[in-house]
């Protein structure tokens, strides 16, 4: 009965609303149920929060900071391993996956799991962000709203950017920075036909979370030293600084992560990650949660009491908040990925900004030190878009969220050194970002490059041939004859008995005697088949299947599995027609 009515309503839309209009429609939604997600999500975490500090009793040494962040991983794993029992960790790893492998398809519980998982993690003090799992939701919402409709995969890939753009939008009250985000790490093309519903989606979550938590800024400023001309200099050391940061941040993190995956038994890894997340916390307080309350401080030059409850606090000399600063800085990648590694859900968005901050005001600190004259809570604003630019990859995110973020405007001009610097940095070392290695070293990543996000997008199944006379090496000249009669085709596999790939054979090999009769049972398949120039496997990437082609010259290639059974064969004219095709359906418009 449902479906009966669903098809009604589906031919209803396609015959009275046309599909740009209905994609501006679905941009206004997708933004309102983003801001919703958002702030349901930041009204968890703070609840949690709130409840922990009314039932629990802070001594001087904040002891229970040795006890709620375990649990609260340990419940976040809890609930991904046996009530969602999918992956929701890497969000926006995860969506370049969906764009580029699946369609733009991601699973309807993404709409909600991450919000849950990301609660109990980061309520109890878990040292990640919220943005990535908000992403990954709103993202979900467009998808699955673009599938509700029907909506083909370029429509598909717009709502997933426009659900992108919304919960940034949401979550952080910064319009702008959806926007670009969504076309710098998303790496979805800003054209005439995708900019206003991207607007649209940022816009309205914006307008939303202004509603429910008013229009101040997420990091509000008492007050701002002016930037000078003459400051440039220094800003230029902070962005290749913030550079090496990017740096030390991108291997740590992901080195971190793979000591993690070598642990298969995953009570012992959360054991490990538990421990190490809890004595951080313990040593340096500022690692508890998302660490925005830091953020604030240091962006108004408030350092007392930062360490407070720490073992390790207690001279208050500039030494000594160098140190304990710097500590932390380095500290971080350690307790955000003993958050995630064992099952907890959040994002590296709010630790490269604590990162960015805390590095930038330790910078700050430093040249002060040395009698250089510059304002330590402008670096540490201008640090937070370098660590950002840096590990995303993302310039103009980091520069405008910032901006947004604190209502610096002011600083555009240091904010843009620091960004560009800090990405010129780490591009001599790595070229992609955190977000995009892993993906990118499978082949699996879509690109600004046309060329490469066509190629990526194309799948071994759009491109292989299976229309071929199989042949088995024992079969007679007298019998490929008769085979060759009802072919259309000038090449043949050959496959032994066990179904595995033996080699092929060209009509072109057998013209000067596949007429002579006499010869007919002197020779057979085996005798005269060859072997092709390479082998393509059926997992392969288009990019690289490309690549075999160019390197071998050939024009068909035989595709195999793993435990090389025949699958098919792959033509150079099948590979352009695929991508004639499928550039004229993502084109520009």
């Amino acid at each position: 009965m449902f479906k009966q009515y669903y098809d009604r309503f589906i031919a209803w839309r396609e015959a009275h609303i046309r599909e740009r209009q209905l994609v501006l429609i679905l941009s206004l939604l997708t933004g309102l149920m983003c801001a919703l997600a958002a702030n349901l999500l930041k009204w968890l975490i703070a609840s949690i929060h709130r409840l922990l500090a009314l039932a629990l009793d802070y001594g001087q040494f904040n002891y229970w900071y040795l006890i709620t962040p375990i649990v609260g991983v340990t419940l976040s794993m809890l609930f991904v391993k046996y009530v969602v029992r999918d992956d929701i960790s890497h969000g926006i790893t995860r969506i370049l996956y969906a764009i580029s492998q699946r369609k733009s398809i991601i699973k309807a519980h993404n709409m909600w799991t991450s919000i849950v998982g990301s609660a109990l993690t980061i309520g109890f003090g878990g040292s990640v962000g919220a943005e990535a799992p908000i992403v990954l939701t709103g993202s979900a919402i467009g998808s699955n709203l673009a599938k509700f409709f029907r909506l083909d995969q370029k429509t598909m890939m717009l709502m997933i950017g426009c659900g992108a753009a919304g919960a940034i939008g949401g979550i952080f009250k910064a319009p702008i920075a959806g926007l670009v985000f969504t076309l710098e790490v998303l790496m979805l093309d800003m054209t005439a036909y995708s900019v206003v519903p991207l607007l649209i989606s940022s816009v309205t979550a914006t307008c939303i979370s202004y509603a429910f938590t008013g229009t101040e800024s997420l990091f509000a400023l008492d007050n701002y030293d002016p930037y000078s001309f003459s400051e440039t200099p220094h800003y230029l050391i902070l962005g290749v600084v913030c550079g090496f940061l990017s740096l030390y941040f991108t291997r740590g993190m992901n080195w971190i992560e793979g000591v993690f995956a070598s642990v298969a038994n995953p009570w012992r890894k959360l054991a490990v990650g538990g421990i190490t997340l809890s004595a951080l916390i313990f040593l340096l307080p500022p690692l508890y949660g998302e660490g925005y309350e830091t953020i604030v401080d240091l962006l108004n030059d408030r350092t007392l009491g930062l360490f407070a409850g720490s073992p390790l606090a207690g001279h208050d000399t500039v030494a000594g908040m160098i140190i304990l600063l710097s500590l932390t800085v380095l500290l971080k990648i350690f307790a955000t990925a003993a958050t995630n590694a064992p099952g907890g859900v959040g994002g590296i968005f709010a630790p490269s900004l604590f990162v960015g901050c805390l590095g930038g005001y330790v910078v700050g600190i430093l040249l002060n030190q040395l009698g250089i004259h510059v304002s330590e809570s402008n670096f540490a604003l201008a640090g937070m878009a370098g660590l950002m630019s840096g590990v995303m990859h993302a310039p103009l995110t980091g520069i405008f969220l910032i901006a947004e973020l604190t209502g610096g405007y002011y600083l555009f001009v240091p904010l843009m050194i620091v960004s560009c610097v800090s990405l010129i940095v780490i591009h001599i070392f790595e070229p992609h970002s955190l977000y995009a290695m892993r993906l990118a070293q499978k082949g699996e990543l879509i690109t600004h490059h046309k060329d490469r996000a066509v190629l990526t997008l194309m799948k071994m199944d759009n491109v292989i041939e299976t229309d071929f006379s199989v042949l088995k090496p024992q079969m007679t000249l007298g019998e490929l004859v008769r085979i060759i009669s009802h072919s259309r085709r000038n090449l043949f596999p050959v496959i032994d008995s066990t179904g595995k790939f033996a080699g092929i054979l060209l009509l072109d090999e057998v013209r000067n005697i596949m007429f002579r009769q006499e010869l007919y049972e002197r020779f057979t398949v085996g005798q005269l088949m060859t072997s092709p120039p390479a082998l393509l496997s059926y997992d392969m990437p288009m990019e690289k299947v490309m690549e075999v082609f160019e390197d071998c010259g050939a024009w068909n290639l035989p595709v195999v599995d793993d435990e090389k059974h025949y699958v098919g064969f792959v033509s150079k004219s099948k590979i352009f027609n695929t991508y004639r095709t499928m550039l004229m359906r993502f084109s520009d418009e």
